[in-house]
Order: structure tokens, then C-alpha cells, then sequence
């Protein structure tokens, strides 16, 4: 069991490099803002606090480290998600890695995003307050799949 939560932990970390270096190309070449993950620490912080749902986070009371509790948070999630990839498939996947089951945690893992994240935020249901929620809906989807490909590709290296 020590072997698969290691795993999960490197393929976790993994992934969300793989999603980081993706969310750098594009902004380098594509001109998308990069993520400010100082919005999602304050949320992670007023959520420690028992405030869920905002209705902009930009209102609510700032914490001074925001931006890093916002970057550990990024970070811890993609664990998460790597420990879950890694428990539900198991020693056997862990063993010799496919790309469907990395793919199946990564899109539903967009869910989390679009469902618990976002309004909490205070930007709706699937990014609905958006200026174009359609197009953030479009690159979460990309954005996880690329997710799932670091989780794949860790899982390939460290097998």
C-alpha cells in the first residue's frame, strides 16, 4: 500500500506540472492569462473557515499568503486526484500504465471545478458568470486532459 500512495503522489505532482507547463504555453504563445491561483488560495482559506459558496471571491476577506496557500492547494488536489487514479486502478495498472483510466479521472475531475470551485468562487455553475463560459468550459477540458497525459506519462517513468 506504501508503493501505490508513493505512486500516486509522483503521478499526482506529475500531472499537474504537465497542466502548469501547459497553462505557460499558453500564455507565451497563445496570449491566455495564466491562472492566479491567489483567488483559489483565499477561497481554500475561507473554506477551512466553513465559506463554501461566494458570490465574488474577490469581496471576501483577503489572506496575506493567499497566492502560496492558493499554489499548495493547486498542488494537494492534483495529489489527490493521482492517489485516486492510483487506488482505483491499482498495482496492476501501476504496473503497466494505459491512458483511458488517466483520461477517465481527468475529465471527471473537471466536475470539482465546474461544480464546487468555480462558484464557490462566485463565477457560477461551469464558469456561467463568465464573459464566455463556453470557452472556459473548453479549456478546463483541455486543461484536464492534459492533466490526465502528465498522469499517464508519470505513471510510464516511475512504473
Amino acid at each position: 500500500m506504501f508503493d501505490i500512495f508513493w505512486r500516486g503522489v509522483a503521478i499526482g505532482i506529475g500531472g499537474t506540472v504537465f497542466m502548469d507547463v501547459w497553462a505557460i504555453i499558453l500564455a507565451r504563445f497563445f496570449g491566455q492569462n495564466p491562472p492566479n491561483w491567489a483567488p483559489v488560495g483565499r477561497w481554500f482559506w475561507h473554506l477551512g473557515r466553513g465559506k463554501v459558496f461566494h458570490d465574488n471571491i474577490a469581496k471576501a476577506e483577503s489572506h496575506p499568503n493567499e497566492l502560496a496557500i492558493g499554489w499548495i492547494s493547486h498542488y494537494a488536489v492534483g495529489i489527490l486526484y493521482g492517489l485516486i487514479l492510483a487506488v482505483l486502478w491499482g498495482p496492476a495498472w501501476l504496473v503497466s500504465p494505459t491512458f483511458l483510466p488517466a483520461f477517465i479521472v481527468g475529465i471527471v475531475t473537471v466536475g470539482a471545478g465546474w461544480f464546487l470551485l468555480q462558484p464557490g468562487l462566485g463565477i457560477g455553475w461551469a464558469a456561467s458568470k463568465t464573459p464566455n463560459p463556453n470557452k472556459v468550459r473548453a479549456l478546463n477540458l483541455v486543461a484536464h486532459t492534459v492533466f490526465a497525459l502528465g498522469m499517464y506519462v508519470t505513471a510510464l517513468i516511475i512504473r
